[in-house]
């Protein structure tokens, strides 16, 4: 249906009758003296347009800016998109130990890379986004922007956290809490599990809340140092601490149906990670968003109107007569 998105601004068309008033040519007194046909010989013939039909021009572009300001538009009224999408929380290890070395740069900096790699596998999928160590910090809820999920995930910056330890049971907390409302529980962690041994509480919570855990491990068996503010951290004993892989929580992974893998240098090992993951689920919340389908038209008499306008302002090349 045609219609004017403002179509207030039409009553603007009403100054036009006034103007055109104005455009009538009143005979001067050379015309008075001459016939029109010796008028036309005479007259120097200088390529422009007489003065009427320049307001006319004028007038005429008036016009179509009116129009134009009125939006025209064809409303072909609302449609409604539904769209189904997986649902899944995103979790980093923040703790102390993943600044050890024996990941280049750091065990952080590359479980962040690894993150921002497999975005652009997930499709029709929400993703939310949180930090965890002996906390939980969230950095972004659930959403389909992964172009903000890739600039927050960026400028992460743990350097003023100081925390110890991995709690690995408050971010399935955490992550439930986020995924209340869904069927599936999808938790997805980057981590180098920590020095916790006994996985079961976590286990038993997961299978409760029926939250299924894939874990990328980020570390090496061989181990890393760390650094500190003070240089290589120590222990009591003023002995180096070296910081492993902990391979133990590979079961939090199985036995609640998810799948694990330790980290490698291939570009797309994440991606073999998220097909497993894509293969277990479908898409169980559906998204239903109502749009207006029209098109708009404005550029049309606005086109117009520049092109009369670009007409009364220049001359236009008219074809001498001879005597």
């Amino acid at each position: 249906m045609f219609e004017f998105y403002h179509s207030e601004y039409l009553w603007g068309l009403l100054v036009i009758l006034p103007m055109l008033l104005f455009t009538k040519e009143k005979k001067n007194d050379i015309s008075k003296i001459f016939k029109k046909e010796i008028l036309e010989k005479i007259r120097i013939n200088n390529g422009s347009i007489n003065n009427k039909m320049r307001s006319l021009l004028l007038i005429g572009s008036f016009a179509f800016m009116v129009i134009a300001l009125a939006r025209p538009i064809i409303n072909n009224g609302k449609i409604e998109v539904k769209s189904n999408f997986l649902s899944m929380v995103t979790a980093i290890d923040i703790s102390q130990s993943m600044f050890a070395n024996d990941v280049y740069p750091s065990r952080f900096e590359f479980a962040k890379k690894k993150f921002i790699d497999m975005l652009p596998y997930l499709k029709n999928t929400k993703v939310a986004l949180i930090g965890f160590s002996s906390q939980t910090f969230l950095v972004s809820p659930l959403t389909e922007d992964f172009h903000s999920l890739k600039y927050l995930a960026k400028n992460m910056q743990m350097g003023s956290v100081s925390l110890r330890g991995t709690d690995i049971l408050a971010t399935l907390k955490s992550a439930n809490d986020l995924l209340q409302n869904q069927k599936n529980k999808i938790l997805l962690l980057f981590t180098d599990g920590g020095d916790q041994k006994d996985f079961s509480q976590e286990i038993e919570y997961a299978k409760t809340h029926n939250i299924t855990v894939f874990i990328y491990g980020v570390g090496t068996k061989k181990g890393g140092i760390m650094r500190g503010t003070n240089g290589v951290v120590k222990d009591r004993n003023g002995n180096i601490v070296v910081v492993k892989l902990n391979s133990k929580i590979k079961e939090l992974a199985l036995k609640t149906g998810g799948a694990y893998m330790e980290q490698s240098l291939k570009k797309d090992d994440i991606k073999a990670l998220i097909t497993a993951m894509q293969s277990r689920f479908k898409a169980d919340s559906e998204s239903k968003d109502t749009i207006i389908d029209k098109r708009e038209l404005f550029i049309v008499p606005l086109s117009v109107a520049l092109l009369l306008l670009a007409l009364s302002l220049f001359s236009l090349p008219l074809k001498r007569r001879s005597l």
